[in-house]
């Protein structure tokens, strides 16, 4: 954002951008605490501060970026942790965090009983801090922080401590995560950000960009899209079968770059409009890719996580199930970034 052009010229910083929190009076999210995120850039985007500071609505200029459900913002519900009782909450949304001790269907063993993609999403934050831009005085940055608890007496007790942060004039959004045990014992972890993204960016012929080895979650011959010789990387048309529950996904090993980060987006170009998403491997090695070409339910997600979305018991069949000791942290940093200039974008297609 060129100084010159506004210098002398604004009294408020909110005349560029900034964070403007309030609190939602009708419909579903009826009282639920949220935070409006402007960029300055034409990137603008809602945090439900109510829901593990998840992001729901995110616009470039007129364009929607993200999917979301009939449902919409909700408010939070503690015990949405049995079965798929997740489903009832789910408003879709730029991203939706899953976690933070098990991601995957539901299941019960000896370890205990968990619901699909745990309890997180469902918790509302305790806001730290939020930082303002101060152009006037040099300092474009902005940020929100905020601590999500998952606890109960006995254990486990898990802190998340977010902030999401940008920078006046740039079209991005940064997240830092810090995943931290308060038990006085180990506890399992298993984190997944899952985001989804719809109309327009995600439109029949968008380009699904990531590179990597991969599987289909079902196996053959049951998924019908992520199958050799099939073009999975290419957004469809809504599809009848993916009426009701029909869906797909497969679990993406992605070759990092030099400096070790992942990076998968899309880009579309009847609008000529690209997003990447950006995350370091060695903090999240998995990335899913989830197809869902229902007709009024059009969607594609793209989703970084610790381990595939197997859920805590094959994760710990497999010995790949993380455990945090007592005090023992660990953090995440993702980042967005939309563009639609030529040169950008012709780098980013590199990564198809």
């Amino acid at each position: 954002m060129d100084h010159a052009t506004w210098k002398n010229k604004i009294c408020n910083p909110a005349q560029l951008g900034g964070i403007e929190t309030s609190v939602l009076d009708n419909g579903h999210g009826r009282g639920t605490r949220i935070a409006w995120i402007n960029t300055g850039t034409g990137l603008r985007y809602k945090v439900v501060i109510d829901r593990a500071m998840d992001i729901v609505d995110a616009f470039y200029d007129q364009h929607s970026l993200a999917w979301i459900s009939h449902l919409g913002v909700t408010p939070p519900e503690p015990f949405s942790n049995k079965g798929i009782d997740w489903i009832r909450t789910f408003g879709g949304g730029l991203l939706v965090t899953c976690g933070l001790t098990h991601v995957g269907g539901p299941e019960k063993d000896s370890y205990g009983e968990r619901g699909l993609h745990g309890q997180i999403s469902n918790t509302p934050a305790e806001i730290e801090s939020i930082i303002q831009p101060d152009p006037i005085a040099g300092k474009m940055e902005m940020s929100i922080t905020g601590i999500i608890k998952q606890t109960q007496l006995f254990g486990p007790n898990i802190e998340l401590r977010r902030t999401i942060s940008g920078r006046l004039g740039q079209a991005s959004i940064e997240i830092h995560d810090e995943v931290i045990n308060r038990s006085n014992t180990s506890v399992p972890h298993m984190l997944l950000y899952h985001f989804n993204f719809g109309w327009p960016l995600i439109d029949e012929g968008t380009d699904i960009i990531w590179q990597g080895s991969w599987e289909s979650r079902e196996g053959e011959p049951n998924n019908k899209i992520f199958r050799p010789g099939n073009n999975f990387k290419k957004c469809l048309a809504p599809l009848d079968e993916h009426k009701g529950g029909g869906e797909e996904a497969a679990f993406i090993d992605v070759t990092p770059n030099e400096a070790g980060q992942s990076v998968c987006g899309f880009y579309n170009s009847k609008i000529n409009l690209a997003l990447a998403l950006r995350f370091q491997k060695k903090q999240l090695p998995w990335l899913t890719n989830w197809q869902h070409w229902g007709k009024g339910e059009y969607v594609t997600g793209l989703e970084p996580g610790t381990n595939p979305p197997i859920g805590q018991a094959k994760a710990r069949e497999q010995n790949e199930l993380i455990h945090l000791s007592p005090g023992e942290s660990r953090t995440y940093d993702l980042k967005i970034e939309v563009f639609n200039n030529e040169e950008k974008i012709n780098e980013f297609l590199k990564h198809k």
